[in-house]
C-alpha cells in the first residue's frame, strides 16, 4: 500500500488525534528554528530508534521543506512496514504559511 498526501488542514485535523507522529526530515538547524507542534526530528542517525519505539499502526506524516523530499521518506517507511503513512503537500513551508501560530521553537 502506497503512502497518501495529506494538506496542511488535513494534517492540523489529524494532529487532533493523540497517537499521530509528525517526522520532520529537515536539516537540524532548520528544525531547530521552528517546526509544527509536537514534532521529531527524524534522521538518518536515529531512523532505527524510531522504528523500534513507533506502533506500525499509528498515523505518521513525514514533512520535509516543501513536500517533496517527504515522499521518498514516506515511502521508505511504506516499504518498512508502516501502515498508515502521508506525506504532507507544501512541506513546512507551506505549514508556516498557513499556520503560522502553530509554529513551534
Amino acid at each position: 500500500m502506497p503512502f497518501k498526501h495529506i494538506s496542511v488542514t488535513q494534517t492540523k485535523a489529524l494532529m487532533q488525534r493523540d497517537d499521530v507522529v509528525i517526522a520532520d526530515i529537515r536539516d537540524p538547524n532548520a528544525f531547530a528554528a521552528g517546526h509544527m507542534p509536537g514534532a521529531i526530528h527524524l534522521s538518518n542517525a536515529n531512523i532505527g530508534q524510531f522504528m523500534v519505539e513507533k506502533d506500525y499502526e499509528q498515523p505518521i506524516v513525514v514533512v520535509c521543506y516543501h513536500g517533496v523530499s517527504s515522499q521518498g521518506a514516506a515511502n521508505y517507511l511504506i516499504e518498512q512496514g508502516f501502515e498508515d503513512v502521508y506525506s504532507m503537500d507544501g512541506g513546512f513551508t507551506q505549514w508556516a504559511l498557513e499556520q503560522p501560530e502553530s509554529v513551534s521553537q
